[in-house]
């Protein structure tokens, strides 16, 4: 089986529809494929309706988080998308991001970049508006070659010269939401040290000990010896190690499936979680399918 459990659509900041990605998954050979847009489930029933038949989809979301100062990641798989709680607190986050891109873009302007709101709002679109929207415009203006080169400390990274706060998840908080929902937690990308400060590893300590169930480790931003310590540090917490592209169609260079997930390993989040099941393909069959068309 490839399984891969880290996408974007353009629910989000993807450049490929939620129909698109599914038929592109298929497309890439894989069996399975999560899509996790930044903040969203509002791209799940598309996709479920476009799925095609050998492929499963995981639902889930990529939640906004802050610890100490320090932004990061959390893949949300399988919960429940009707889950009130859950639902006002991806709501408060997904409120206060339009505000925060016009920071950025009022910060850029200072820095004497010829950049507009109207730029980033028309790539944008309908999805969830965030940095890989501001960068986009960056990179067609021709100030940054790819969106990558973008978050840095120069640019959008986490503590730059145009970088803006926004309203984020406590992990801690999130951890607990997510389980209350009947979901599983995995921490996207925690070493990914290009895009500003990383989470030190107590952090993840106390996150494993509060309920985390896993560490996203074969990832594009992960370098050899990256991957290596954050195995042993897996194995030492118990966390379950994933692998994903984070693909987001044509922003990123990374090819969906080009990281995966191990099938033992993606049966056991499957088997932890109690909120929505995998759907499999044509149309979605599944059992219970979790699906909301909201956002």
């Amino acid at each position: 089986m490839r399984i891969d459990l880290h996408t974007h659509s353009t629910a989000s900041d993807g450049t490929d529809t939620p129909a698109e990605l599914v038929a592109n998954a298929a497309a890439a050979g894989l069996d399975v494929v999560a899509l996790t847009d930044h903040d969203t489930v509002g791209g799940h029933k598309q996709a479920i309706d476009a799925l095609p038949e050998g492929l499963t989809l995981v639902t889930g979301a990529e939640l906004s988080c802050r610890v100490d100062g320090v932004g990061m990641h959390m893949l949300a798989y399988l919960f429940d998308p009707a889950d009130a709680e859950l639902e006002r607190a991806r709501e408060l986050v997904r409120d206060d991001r339009v505000p925060r891109a016009q920071e950025m873009v009022r910060k850029l302007r200072a820095l004497d970049v010829p950049i507009t709101w109207e730029q980033v709002a028309r790539i944008a679109g309908d999805g969830s508006v965030g940095r890989p929207h501001v960068a986009a415009v960056l990179v067609e203006i021709g100030v940054v070659p790819t969106v990558s080169d973008a978050f840095t400390p120069d640019w959008l990274g986490n503590g730059g010269r145009a970088y803006a706060e926004k309203h984020e998840f406590d992990p801690f908080e999130a951890v607990r939401l997510v389980k209350a929902a009947g979901g599983v937690t995995v921490f996207a990308h925690p070493a990914a040290s290009k895009r500003g400060e990383v989470v030190p590893e107590a952090t993840i300590a106390a996150l494993a000990a509060a309920g985390l169930d896993g560490i996203e480790i074969d990832h594009m931003d992960h370098d050899e010896p990256a991957r290596a310590r954050l195995r042993g540090l897996a194995r030492e917490l118990e966390l379950l190690p994933t692998g994903s592209s984070d693909y987001h169609g044509s922003r990123k260079t990374v090819a969906l499936g080009e990281y995966t997930t191990d099938p033992e390993i993606y049966g056991e989040i499957t088997r932890r979680a109690t909120g929505a099941f995998p759907v499999p393909g044509a149309g979605g069959a599944g059992r219970r399918q979790g699906v909301s068309g909201g956002s």
